[in-house]
């Protein structure tokens, strides 16, 4: 390890060290209510997440649901264009054949 990074370790320990002291000194609750507003923070995040994704899945499943209706509303339109289609195939055949 060169001098050079030896010292930049030395003093980002030293930056955390009195980060810390400083954080203790000037926290603006006890220990115990800090601990708790974290707790309580954290909980309502991961309610919130949750809910969220409950949401998202509920709207994933709408526009599924409505693809599926869309394709399978579409599926006798197209059944009867592409028979529409061969249909006038083989006119063009019979027609060239004769």
């Amino acid at each position: 390890m060169s001098g050079n990074h030896r010292n930049n370790i030395v003093w980002f320990l030293a930056g955390l060290g009195l980060g810390t002291v400083a954080g203790v000194l000037y926290a603006p609750k006890a220990g115990h209510e800090t601990r708790k507003s974290v707790t309580t923070g954290v909980d309502n995040g991961r309610k919130h997440i949750a809910s969220v994704g409950r949401s998202a899945r509920e709207h994933a499943g709408n526009w599924m649901a409505s693809g599926k209706e869309i394709v399978t509303g579409k599926r006798p339109q197209a059944n009867g264009a592409t028979d529409g289609g061969g249909d006038a195939l083989r006119d063009v055949v019979a027609e060239t054949s004769s």
